[in-house]
């Protein structure tokens, strides 16, 4: 078993999620377990797929399954049901969630298609030239639940409401599934009115510093904020993967959607 590859007990509760090994028509399909320890290692190093070790399988094998499962919604399918999961054994904290936005250069290493734009894909000017933002949300214990692409000037505080609307977890048994925690914590990105009274409005308690230049009023919470390093911690967990930058925003948002699942395995 290579350094990077699922180890068993993984392997084991991912292997439910996925599609069946041999589909109702059509030929069998490669192994899936050589197949995603191939993804991974691509993850991980950052390589062309040509430089995939033929260890696992050619490499156009493996990319296409790659691609053909992000089209499919697999990769979202898998997440959706490992958070839920560790929501129904008590892994997943609602008590407090943190949010906090990063830009990175994402798709501009590569541009974009031929038959889209660039804001199509993500990418627009920030101070930091070129980029994609990504926009993150992680629950109390500093596990994602979901991401926001958007080009890279946009502000941060202008995704809470889809950060909040993205992040469903379906509970067991019948009702809808949950997105609201009980509290929020953001850094002075997010410190805006509209974000407050968006917040407020849904019963969620705010822990967001105010500008210098703006009205303090009520208590702040210090300690529930400097808890807020988990989502910057969460953040560095994904850029240790060398590969989350892909030409398409569709597959460079599945390559963080890949990297999510290994943070939940």
């Amino acid at each position: 078993m290579g350094r990077g590859d699922l180890p068993e007990e993984q392997w084991q509760r991912l292997q439910p999620l996925l599609p069946p090994h041999k589909p109702q028509t059509g030929r069998p399909n490669s192994d899936h377990r050589k197949i995603i320890n191939g993804i991974l290692w691509i993850l991980r190093t950052g390589a062309p797929w040509r430089d995939l070790p033929t260890e696992y399988g050619n490499w156009r094998t493996v990319s296409s399954r790659f691609y053909r499962w992000r089209k499919a919604g697999i990769w979202d399918q898998v997440l959706a049901a490992l958070q839920a999961a560790g929501d129904k054994d008590g892994g997943l904290d609602w008590e407090v969630h943190f949010v906090d936005g990063d830009d990175s250069s994402g798709t501009s290493t590569c541009g974009w298609g031929k038959k889209t734009t660039p804001a199509a894909e993500a990418l627009g000017r920030s101070r930091g030239g070129f980029s994609t933002k990504v926009h993150l949300r992680a629950e109390g214990g500093g596990k994602p639940i979901c991401l926001v692409l958007t080009p890279g000037q946009d502000a941060e505080s202008k995704q809470v409401p889809a950060l909040l609307e993205n992040g469903a977890v379906k509970r067991p048994g019948r009702g809808r599934p949950r997105k609201r925690p009980r509290r929020l914590v953001g850094d002075k990105g997010y410190c805006g009115q509209p974000v407050r009274t968006f917040l407020r409005k849904r019963g969620i308690r705010v822990t967001i510093p105010k500008r210098k230049n703006m009205n303090r009023q009520g208590p702040f919470n210090k300690e529930i904020y400097r808890r807020r390093n988990l989502v910057e911690r969460l953040i560095n967990r994904f850029k240790q993967y060398r590969r989350i930058a892909e030409k398409l925003a569709a597959n460079y948002r599945a390559m963080w959607v890949l990297a999510a699942i290994i943070m939940w395995l």
